[in-house]
């Protein structure tokens, strides 16, 4: 079993197809597609559909792409297509965003979206994937009233003693290729244990010191950095993190 890649929004990437084919190419195992708004989960459900058994589908709608989105058209959508999904996501609270940021109308109706797919996952038995930038101690405190009690923290980078928290409730959290350049990101890394962390590339998000827009095969760049941070053999940190995301998302059973 190669590397999975935890968080990839695949449906907003162009020529889908062969990103598919690179990532297998790059010894990839899989893929955890996460989605954004209806018409992603849709589009994500089309790849796990075609890829099956490497595309393993998460749907959600995001919490910066909430505005325009219906929440009981999204909430009957995941549920009628639980089946199909490893997790909910990309779910959670994103306070730094602009809309959001001094709008206390805003702030509810984003919390209103979390807590709902957080009852709907627990309803279904499902993990989540975790938005959390600049609310992570909310995000935390609401998963736990809320929430089916496993997902992860994706790409967290947020203060040491909320990521006590979340570790000490059982979560796991997750790097991206910004591993490479991204203080906060590097510092959580370090203080979690190699048992729960997860690799991805939250793709298409750009990498800046590759000059261009992630897709999944860059997660064995994820895999290199934080093999260099922990002082570890790469295969060991390969092994350690595709093992936790069989675990999380159920997947050893696809083996």
């Amino acid at each position: 079993m190669g590397p999975l890649d935890t968080h990839a929004h695949l449906a907003d990437l162009p020529d889908v197809d062969a990103v598919i084919q690179r990532a297998k190419a790059a010894g990839l195992s899989g893929i955890v597609a996460v989605s954004a708004t209806a018409a992603t989960c849709e589009g994500t459900l089309r790849l796990q559909g075609s890829h099956e058994g490497f595309v393993h589908a998460a749907l959600g709608v995001h919490p910066t792409e909430f505005f325009d989105q219906d929440l009981e058209a999204a909430l009957a959508l995941i549920g009628a297509n639980s089946g199909r999904c490893v997790a909910v996501g990309e779910i959670g609270l994103d306070y730094w965003h602009r809309l959001v940021r001094k709008d206390g109308a805003q702030r509810g109706r984003q919390t209103e979206f979390y807590v709902a797919q957080l009852r709907l996952a627990r309803e279904l038995d499902l993990p989540v994937s975790i938005h959390s930038r600049g609310a992570w101690g909310d995000c935390l405190s609401l998963a736990l009233q809320h929430g089916p009690g496993r997902g992860v923290f994706h790409w967290y980078s947020g203060p040491p003693d909320v990521l006590a928290r979340v570790l000490d409730s059982g979560y796991y959290v997750s790097c991206t290729p910004a591993l490479e350049g991204s203080p906060e990101l590097r510092a959580a890394m370090e203080r979690a244990p190699l048992e729960r962390i997860l690799v991805e590339t939250d793709s298409p998000v750009w990498i800046k010191s590759q000059g261009r827009a992630s897709e999944p095969a860059d997660v064995l760049l994820t895999l290199r950095h934080l093999a260099d941070l922990k002082g570890l053999p790469l295969g060991d940190v390969e092994a350690a993190t595709t093992g936790n995301a069989e675990t999380l998302f159920n997947l050893r059973s696809a083996r």
